[in-house]
């Protein structure tokens, strides 16, 4: 199946963007890779750099915090593979931007155009919600929205994969 999307959820460290970038590079399509994420301290530039280092060169790279669907909708094609990592820092921006609209406007956004991609789609998000109820109303807040994202998203794949300790465990779809 060449359009497929696939959702790979995992803890912190878990391999789940190794994973995503193994599958990436299997693919053997052309990959844009669209990173979420913004340097807000010296620990998230050491993260960044991390990631840079290990991607392959050829690989086109779009750096987009906040718009994710309008960059999902000009990169997605037939015999492409997008690469996204990672919805929870996706999530995290729109939920910090100083115009509270912009959650709402950007989530619908993303699942208007969700299920129109076409070519290989690989989205990366943290698993958040197997512990404790947070007890800021953020935190709270951040963890009912990235579930809800989850199970939404989880029914537009065609794969959905949860990486623990490295090890891929398949909730949809054929094994990875």
């Amino acid at each position: 199946m060449l359009d497929t999307k696939t959702l790979i959820l995992g803890g912190v460290r878990s391999g789940k963007s190794r994973l995503a970038e193994r599958l990436a590079t299997e693919s053997q399509f052309p990959v844009t890779y669209i990173a979420t994420a913004t340097i807000g301290d010296e620990e998230m530039r050491e993260r960044i750099a991390a990631h840079r280092v290990r991607r392959p060169v050829h690989w086109q790279v779009i750096e987009e915090p906040l718009a994710l669907a309008s960059v999902l909708n000009q990169y997605t094609k037939a015999d492409h593979c997008v690469l996204v990592d990672c919805l929870t820092l996706w999530l995290t921006n729109l939920l910090m931007h100083a115009d509270a609209s912009r959650f709402d406007s950007e989530r619908s956004a993303f699942f208007n155009v969700l299920p129109h991609l076409t070519g290989k789609l690989i989205l990366v998000s943290n698993e958040t919600n197997m512990g404790i109820t947070p007890m800021g109303e953020l935190s709270r807040r951040y963890c009912d929205e990235a579930g809800k994202l989850h199970q939404e998203i989880a029914q537009y794949c065609d794969q959905v994969v949860l990486t623990v300790a490295g090890l891929p465990l398949m909730l949809k779809g054929e094994r990875v």
